[in-house]
């Protein structure tokens, strides 16, 4: 038998309507997530809904490139509807799983706080779940997903995380990652959007109804570039191609081997919502601040010492700043950073370059981190392998904070 897609308005209405996947039901057009910043560690927070007999709510961090949801099992133990997921089931190995625990009956999986660099053994488990839908250009009514999959875990990975969090959502290209089991449970493509912000932002999976939630078809703007794999197979985090940076149009000189990804997966450009700024590799990001530096004297720029944990800082004046572009696949493709993005206000009278040395041993080449993303549209479309980008929606006279939501469905209520 199908299983059963159920909708519910959002509280205080709880009401119940099951419509069988079989018979045709009407489903949800797109899925919107509220996501906030964590103000004191950078943090980008969502929150669902969990229990088949009474949804209780569940703050999770932001992980782009996380594998699965995992979660504090002393919450979700109380949940009723909760299973856990046998050991050599089809489920189990969907999750690639790490073995298995309770005597070899549990499919176990390996959890990670990528923050403390914590990591314990989980148990996959099942329980309902609910999001909040759009449909006919609305927002405000809630659609559950029966038996998603998670990993069920130890509360020691909460340290670090941002306050009420209580486990953090993996957005990467796997099977049981939010996205797959969106578009498994209802019939969606296989991609979504992030649009981030330094308050309120949005997490996007199925139609892209940006012009209804945004008030100007953002869409138009996009650019696109290949999402690039690792050599043996298809990577759960979303790498890009970065041929060359250029600074106010200037190509810098560097190595391009450097930006490359090699057989084994060092190198290329990593997305990331774990790193709250964008980080280079020491040779990369040697190169690249000096040439910052030459160019923002030009531009009247007056260099003052540096305020950890940036190495480049400036006095804040009513002047430009050079501006950053990613080149990608072409010079007609290209990232382009502009102030926003670029600086960061450390106070009144000082702004910092908002990009860091990530040493001599980072895996990726640049790692763009949260501060680059927000206010840029970015679209990962899993079943094509690409991704569409704007540059800063202020140049469209929008933000990812305008997004549209019910006033019951902020993350941040309860």
């Amino acid at each position: 038998m199908a299983s059963l897609v159920q909708f519910l308005p959002l509280f205080p209405f709880f009401f119940l309507i099951s419509f069988s996947v079989s018979h045709g039901p009407f489903l949800p057009k797109a899925i919107i997530l509220p996501v906030n910043k964590d103000p004191s560690t950078f943090q980008y927070v969502t929150q669902l809904y969990m229990g088949a007999n009474h949804l209780a709510p569940i703050k999770l961090v932001v992980n782009l490139g996380g594998s699965f949801l995992w979660a504090d099992c002393g919450l979700t133990s109380d949940s009723s509807s909760q299973k856990l997921v046998p050991c050599n089931s089809l489920k189990c190995s969907m999750a690639k799983h790490n073995g298995c625990t309770n005597d070899n009956k549990i499919c176990g999986l390996k959890s990670e706080n990528p923050f403390t660099r914590l990591a314990a053994t989980g148990e996959l488990a099942q329980d309902m779940f609910a999001v909040e839908f759009i449909d006919e250009l609305k927002t405000g009514s809630v659609a559950s997903i029966h038996q998603f999959l998670f990993s069920c875990t130890s509360s020691t990975l909460l340290q670090g995380l941002a306050r009420g969090a209580k486990g953090m959502l993996g957005l990467g290209n796997s099977r049981i990652a939010l996205p797959s089991q969106l578009s498994d449970t209802f019939g969606f493509q296989r991609k979504f959007a992030i649009c981030l912000s330094s308050s309120n932002g949005a997490i996007i999976s199925g139609e892209s109804p940006y012009l209804s939630l945004l008030s100007h078809d953002v869409s138009r703007s996009m650019l696109y570039t290949p999402l690039i794999s690792f050599r043996d197979g298809v990577s759960e985090e979303y790498y890009i191609n970065v041929k060359s940076l250029k600074i106010n149009g200037k190509k810098l000189s560097l190595n391009t081997s450097l930006l490359t990804m090699d057989g084994e997966g060092h190198g290329g450009t990593k997305i990331s919502t774990i790193s709250p700024f964008t980080t280079m590799k020491s040779s990369i990001y040697k190169t690249f601040v000096e040439a910052y530096e030459r160019f923002g004297f030009s531009m009247g720029l007056t260099k003052v010492d540096p305020i950890a944990p940036f190495g480049l800082c400036f006095r804040t004046k009513g002047v430009n700043v050079p501006s950053i572009d990613l080149v990608l696949q072409s010079e007609m493709v290209k990232w382009r950073i502009y102030e926003s993005n670029s600086m960061v206000k450390v106070s009144d009278e000082v702004m910092c370059l908002g990009f860091l040395d990530g040493g001599v041993n980072q895996k990726a080449s640049i790692v763009i981190g949260g501060h680059q993303l927000e206010d840029n549209l970015l679209e990962f479309n899993l079943g094509t392998s690409m991704l569409g980008f704007t540059s800063s929606l202020a140049m469209v006279e929008t933000s990812c904070s305008d997004f549209m939501f019910s006033k019951d469905s902020s993350a941040f209520d309860t």
